[in-house]
């Protein structure tokens, strides 16, 4: 290899290293970006996913919007309720939310109300159909319901709003991995 050609490989090489140092990263943590996809009638997956109606909003609360139907209801921090945020593209999640829902099922379980956050609701509404959770769920793509119970960004989170409206933030065990833990949690 004569002088020019390793010059020459030695300039595309830093050309090809400043070109590589100057790409735009997404440094920010987060969920991964959802794959651009036609747009989905979303009453078809509503219908698909046979979702319990959601109990109307009784004023005073967060304003969401029912996965069931579509409505906009006013979530109210009224207990006892059990409020579990979760995304579709968070893998614990998948994991927890048949577990809360079969611990609604049981008698006397304290109601439990799913909330998708981070994520579209026609994706939501896809995952629920697909692991077979009919729990009325509701969809707070403003984040509202997260603030005002001043949630952690990371998913899971459950909480426990008391009879007398004080909410907890369930952290034994992180994540349920069987209804009699739900139980416990909430006694």
């Amino acid at each position: 290899m004569n002088n020019r050609t390793r010059w020459l490989v030695v300039v595309l090489v830093l050309g090809l290293a400043g070109v590589v140092a100057l790409w735009p990263r997404d440094d920010e943590p987060g969920p991964p970006p959802t794959p651009s996809r036609p747009t989905q009638d979303v009453s078809a997956l509503r219908a698909q996913a046979q979702l319990r109606p959601c109990v109307p909003g009784s004023g005073g609360g967060v304003d969401v919007t029912c996965l069931g139907d579509g409505t906009r209801t006013a979530l109210a921090l009224k207990g006892p309720l059990l409020i579990n945020f979760w995304a579709t593209w968070c893998q614990p999640c998948q994991e927890e939310l048949p577990v809360l829902d079969a611990y609604a099922k049981q008698p006397g379980a304290v109601p439990v109300v799913p909330v998708l956050v981070e994520s579209r609701e026609a994706d939501g509404l896809e995952l629920l159909t697909r692991l077979g959770v009919r729990l009325p769920s509701v969809h707070d793509g403003a984040d509202e319901l997260r603030k005002r119970v001043k949630a952690p960004n990371s998913l899971p989170a459950t909480y426990y709003v008391t009879a007398d409206g004080q909410v907890r933030l369930i952290t034994d065990p992180p994540t349920f991995t069987a209804p009699d833990q739900v139980e416990k949690a909430v006694r």
